[in-house]
């Protein structure tokens, strides 16, 4: 009897030190992620565009498809990498970091001066899109599309949250980007797909609600929508800038290089006039126009450079020609 006492004593022991650390991986994969918010608006924003086009029918399973890709690009090859990188070369971080600040850099920009520069609508623009005719092809290369922005930004989440885990156990270091990398995922795309159905769900209560609100909300819905894409897509943009030139200033300030945090501190101060809501307004404000102009820098090297290259190596003859 005293036997099976001590042994119902252990087992109360070990589920204490596991709900106690069930509890340490909440907490850190909270502290994580809330240091990835920047990165997760960008994420969310991005994404609705790659859905453009297509019938609803397909917009769940292509969501999914994406949501899928994006959890292996997070478990089976960020995470290991990253915790390798933990273990052996910690000082990486901050120069990866500062490459996938640069990436968001370039993308923002590269589309706000699409936008503003005179472009053949039948060239596709950036992506080259309308370039291909079949619909699966479509929809392979903007699921391939999405997965790729999705690896950069999914790279930029999980250095995050490995530089925001303070020194703990190899379980502890693996178990938080793992929870961070799930509850991402699905915070992400779970608002993705109620973003775009939502003109599926206005069209419905039109048709379908007993009661003259319910059909006028149900038009307000559809009529919104469209609107709602294009701030998405504009807030999508501008938050690749912002979070590229933030990272890109925290990096270097991790790095040594401390006068460009500084600077821009001591402007937000000066200028916030006490009140951290502007202060906050005033950094991101410098940020973006930092990864706007880092973003302008890449441009041709990105294009005339790095794109053929890229092309040639891994996108065959015709799209290195493109």
């Amino acid at each position: 009897m005293s036997g099976l006492l001590a042994l119902l004593d252990d087992v109360s022991a070990i589920a204490k030190v596991a709900a106690a650390s069930v509890d340490d991986i909440g907490a850190a994969a909270m502290k994580a992620g809330s240091k990835t918010a920047g990165v997760l608006i960008d994420d969310a924003a991005v994404t609705p565009k790659y859905l453009q086009g297509f019938k609803p029918a397909r917009e769940l399973p292509i969501i999914w498809r994406i949501a899928r890709g994006s959890i292996v690009n997070k478990l089976v090859f960020l995470m290991p990498a990253a915790l390798l990188m933990q273990a052996f070369a910690p000082w990486l971080i901050w120069p990866l970091l500062i490459l996938g600040g640069c990436y968001l850099a370039f993308e923002g920009a590269e589309k706000i001066v699409h936008v503003l520069t005179r472009h053949d609508d039948h060239s596709g623009g950036p992506d080259g899109s309308h370039d291909v005719q079949d619909p699966t092809h479509l929809e392979e290369e903007k699921i391939k599309g999405a997965i790729k922005t999705d690896f950069i930004l999914s790279a930029e989440i999980m250095v995050i949250s490995m530089s925001a885990i303070e020194a703990s156990t190899f379980w502890m270091e693996a178990a938080t980007p793992a929870v961070v990398a799930l509850l991402v995922t699905a915070a992400v795309y779970g608002a993705v797909a109620v973003i775009v159905k939502m003109d599926d769900v206005g069209l419905w209560l039109s048709q379908v609600s007993r009661t003259g609100f319910g059909r006028w909300l149900g038009r307000a819905i559809v009529k919104f929508m469209p609107w709602l894409l294009k701030t998405l897509t504009v807030v999508g943009t501008a938050a690749m800038l912002w979070v590229g030139g933030s990272i890109i200033v925290h990096s270097l300030h991790e790095m040594g290089w401390h006068w460009p945090e500084e600077f821009i501190h001591h402007v937000a101060v000066d200028y916030g006039q006490g009140s951290g809501a502007l202060q906050w307004i005033i950094t991101a404000a410098i940020d973006f126009v930092l990864g706007f102009l880092v973003g302008l820098v890449l441009i041709p090297i990105g294009t005339r450079v790095v794109a053929p290259i890229w092309a040639a190596l891994f996108g065959g003859k015709n799209k290195a020609a493109h």
